[in-house]
């Protein structure tokens, strides 16, 4: 029962509805006692009428009279004088004085706790007004004992109807939640459960139906959540299926470019002197063609090979990264440029590290391409006390804000239309592996850049 919605409701129901209770008790009780005292009074002012019509009575139906009013003494005002119109001897003297003619609802709630809490007989006076002024007052002496078990018997019918009351307006409450708000809750969980056996099946996604407004928001945010994750589930598999053609297309495009590379070796024999200026850079390409191939195999294996690190120039990398990107400029007017310093030598894996620069390039003359615009790349490196900088900076037309949003998230963080958004997130991958990072400084209508931050010292050293 505690550790249900429904029963925590029906016990904490029961406890508000019995304080309520508790607060309505005691004004009921105080004007219980006023009430008892006022019939009292009146039955006193009938008994002194019989007194007052017939001067000589009997001490027996003075008695009498007394007895049927529940006093000792009656004493009635008309004028200015007081007379004692009943009498009879008291048990004990007055111990205290009380006046109805016009109490306050503190006094009389005051009054009636301090009758309660007190279970001694004693003598009271009470003083009154007279029915349909009949005197100035009438003044009645009594005993409290039939007083207190009058209001103590009273009592304890308004406690056993509160917790009468109580219950049943509990069990309809509790009734009601569990109609309104539990069954619709286990009906959620039913359908997550549903749900979370075969995530891929959209028959399984709820279809929001409840009427409260709260469970009605609670459904249609959970249906956003599960369509998301259903479609994100879907595009995993056909990543995965595509990562398997990948992998089998660099498998045999490799032996290919393999095949090449044993024909490039021919081709740097020739005395032709353009033949041996281009040689070399033929043989870089299809080298790093055949790497990317042995890496995009190692990708679909999920593992990216840790980088190899050795000491290299980078103007020559930055060179030979330009170069390769100045064949697929055409008419163009795009310009390329570099600033770097022509001795500094970073270490760092050169093959990643120019697949990196290669897709920061690359992804900028298409930009700038694209708006058909002139424009300028320009590649730029420092170094300070601990790391080397690098930065690609180009005046295209910056990046959207869908780009901006998922930059380093593949197939979502495509900048051009038909673009897959792998080369920022494989770029940024095989940074990490180095322990650098890479960042969009800024990009706005002027331009873009991108920053490289590679560290100079491991994390751990010998």
């Amino acid at each position: 029962m505690l550790n249900s919605l429904s029963g925590r409701f029906l016990i904490l129901t029961t406890i508000f509805v019995m304080l309520a209770e508790v607060l309505i008790f005691l004004p009921s009780v105080a004007r219980y006692r006023e009430d008892f005292l006022l019939t009292r009074l009146e039955r006193a002012q009938i008994a002194s009428l019989a007194r007052l019509a017939n001067d000589s009575i009997d001490a027996d139906l003075e008695e009498e009279l007394l007895l049927n009013a529940g006093v000792f003494n009656i004493v009635l005002r008309r004028d200015e004088a007081r007379q004692l119109v009943l009498s009879s001897p008291m048990p004990h003297p007055i111990s205290e004085t009380y006046d109805l003619r016009d109490p306050s609802a503190i006094t009389l709630i005051r009054d009636a706790v301090a009758q309660l809490a007190n279970p001694e007989d004693r003598m009271i006076r009470v003083i009154g007004n007279p029915l349909r002024d009949a005197g100035l007052l009438i003044e009645v002496t009594m005993e409290t004992a039939p007083l207190r078990m009058a209001m103590i018997d009273y009592g304890l019918r308004i406690l056993a109807l509160s917790a009468v009351i109580s219950v049943i307006t509990a069990v309809m409450l509790f009734l009601a939640v569990r109609r309104l708000l539990v069954k619709p809750i286990k009906k959620v969980v039913r359908q997550m459960a549903a749900y979370a056996a075969s995530p891929e099946d959209t028959r399984r996604i709820i279809r929001p139906t409840a009427r409260v407004r709260e469970l009605r928001e609670a459904e249609d945010a959970l249906q956003s959540l599960e369509t998301q994750l259903t479609s994100a589930l879907k595009q995993k598999e056909r990543l995965a299926q595509l990562g398997g053609a990948v992998a089998k297309i660099s498998h045999d495009l490799r032996n290919i470019l393999t095949s090449a590379q044993l024909f490039t070796d021919r081709i740097e024999t020739s005395e032709d002197p353009t033949v041996q200026r281009l040689a070399p850079k033929l043989v870089n390409s299809i080298s790093r063609a055949v790497s990317l191939c042995e890496s995009t195999l190692a990708f679909g294996r999920a593992e990216e090979p840790a980088p190899t690190l050795t000491r290299f120039n980078l103007a020559e990398l930055v060179g030979d990264v330009l170069d390769s990107e100045r064949l697929a400029i055409g008419d163009h007017d795009l310009s390329l440029s570099e600033d770097i310093p022509a001795q500094l030598m970073i270490r760092a894996d050169s093959e990643q590290l120019y697949r990196a620069l290669s897709n920061l390039v690359r992804n900028a003359r298409q930009a700038i391409i694209g708006t058909g615009n002139p424009g300028e790349i320009n590649v730029a490196a420092r170094e300070d006390e601990n790391y080397w900088y690098i930065e690609v900076t180009d005046t295209g037309p910056g990046l959207p804000p869908k780009a901006r949003e998922h930059l380093f998230q593949a197939f979502q963080g495509g900048a051009r239309k038909g673009g897959s958004g792998l080369g920022l997130a494989i770029s940024q991958e095989l940074l990490r592996g180095h322990g650098g990072t890479l960042r969009l400084v800024s990009s706005d209508e002027g331009g873009t850049r991108f920053e490289i931050c590679l560290p100079m010292q491991d994390l751990v050293e010998d």
